[in-house]
């Protein structure tokens, strides 16, 4: 049973139905049946059950007439309208959110050790605060004064609250033993990228909304095979494939997690390392299922999530994927040819790859934009770089910077944006020169 609010004056970026179909595909990729939903509209969220009382007790009535063993709610619960809604519906209906259900998800699909620990990091600091219903039936066994009323009484403080707490003791104890452990995969990741750096291979990230088709292209332009299946999350674990692009140049293509609405924070948390892929990528191909009757709302997810995770100056092209299924493909080659950061292509049966690949290795190699960078001595890496892969036309020294001017390949940019000069700031934010 799924349930989805709308709260008065504050829509959500999907309308509550279109959420709630989303939640259901959700469900679906869990293994979960669903067998009915229900929406509330109301002014305010209830602070003890999210939705009011008598939607509880209609949705409690339901449950019963459906036979359903199961309410997802389509938001995050706190954990006292969990355990609330828990003892509403009786001890056989669990009760879950859609935080709870993605992370089931994750867990399914983490097939690496990095990918393990980050999920298990994320399962972790989500029940931490939900101990207290956990342990519930253990402490009214224990202390002998609990009960569905709430009586209190001598022997509140049993064996069972006492096993709550070396529990909430354990459990700090592995958050900060995963955190370490996950230190440590970013500190590899980091030598990693320092030597992609030295060996000059630049690095394209496939971002986009999940199910998008990220996996799909990227076994199109690497032969790869990574795992393609019609789920939300089919890929988790970032893989890395090297791409040959048409005029001979080279580039890594990863392929990283899909985003989705409402992503639960402990997770971007967990996956603080992963993501660092994308900011750390010297160009972004966001995949958008052109198809989907959501996706403008699916790239607004994206773009906002690549906000939150700190992404800015690194540029991006636009693959509208799946225009194989869409009546007229023309309509999609129309948008794309007006905006010059879009490609229209199918991923499926390989339509359009050549044109992307062309547009990533323009951007990759061939496109300039004119800079003047004041760089200090102790950044001889950047000035090893400009000198490398940039076109020096002028330049000036002192004992403790060095002031460079020219062009630099668009994908650099990131890098030397905190040395820039503040009118070629501005010059560095116009047009590409060729």
């Amino acid at each position: 049973m799924l349930v989805g609010t709308e709260v008065y004056g504050k829509p959500g970026l999907l309308p509550v139905e279109d959420s709630l179909d989303e939640l259901a595909q959700l469900a679906r990729t869990a293994g979960v049946e669903v067998v009915g939903r229900a929406v509330q509209r109301l002014r305010r969220i209830h602070p003890a059950t999210y939705i009011g009382p008598g939607k509880v007790e209609e949705i409690r009535a339901l449950v019963r007439a459906m036979n359903a063993n199961m309410v997802i709610f389509d938001d995050e619960l706190s954990p006292s309208q969990q355990r609330n809604l828990e003892n509403a519906f009786g001890d056989e209906v669990r009760v879950l959110d859609r935080t709870a259900l993605i992370l089931d998800i994750f867990a399914q699909h983490a097939h690496t050790r990095e990918g393990a620990l980050q999920v298990e990091l994320a399962q972790y600091e989500y029940r931490l605060p939900r101990l207290t219903r956990r342990w519930q039936n253990l402490a009214q066994q224990a202390g002998g004064s609990f009960g569905r009323g709430g009586i209190s009484g001598v022997g509140l403080r049993g064996p069972g609250e006492k096993q709550l707490e070396i529990d909430r003791r354990r459990i700090k104890e592995r958050i900060a033993h995963l955190k370490r452990e996950l230190e440590e995969v970013r500190a590899h990741r980091q030598r990693y990228r320092e030597r992609r750096r030295r060996a000059q291979i630049p690095v394209v990230a496939l971002v986009g909304y999940t199910n998008a088709g990220k996996s799909t292209l990227l076994n199109a332009v690497s032969g790869a095979h990574v795992l393609v299946a019609d789920q939300l999350f089919a890929t988790l674990d970032p893989t890395t494939r090297r791409v040959k692009l048409p005029a001979g140049g080279i580039a890594l293509f990863t392929d990283t997690v899909g985003f989705i609405q409402k992503l639960p924070h402990p997770l971007v948390a967990a996956f603080r390392a992963t993501l660092e892929e994308i900011n750390e990528a010297d160009l972004i191909i966001h995949v958008l299922d052109i198809t989907h009757p959501n996706a403008r709302q699916q790239a607004q997810v994206v773009i906002r999530t690549l906000r939150e995770i700190g992404v800015q100056d690194i540029p991006m092209i636009t693959a509208l994927n799946k225009i194989d299924r869409l009546p007229d493909p023309e309509q999609a080659r129309a948008l794309a040819a007006e905006h010059p950061d879009f490609v229209a292509i199918s991923a499926a049966y390989g339509i359009g790859l050549e044109d992307l690949l062309r547009k990533v290795e323009a951007i990759l190699y061939q496109s300039l934009t004119s800079v003047r960078v004041r760089l200090p001595l102790s950044r001889g890496d950047l000035i090893a770089l400009f000198y490398e892969q940039g076109m020096v036309e002028w330049e000036a020294h002192t004992d403790s910077e060095v002031t460079l001017s020219g062009r630099l390949p668009a994908r650099l940019l990131a890098a030397f944006r905190p040395y820039l000069e503040h009118s070629e700031a501005e010059r560095a934010s116009r047009e590409p020169v060729r």
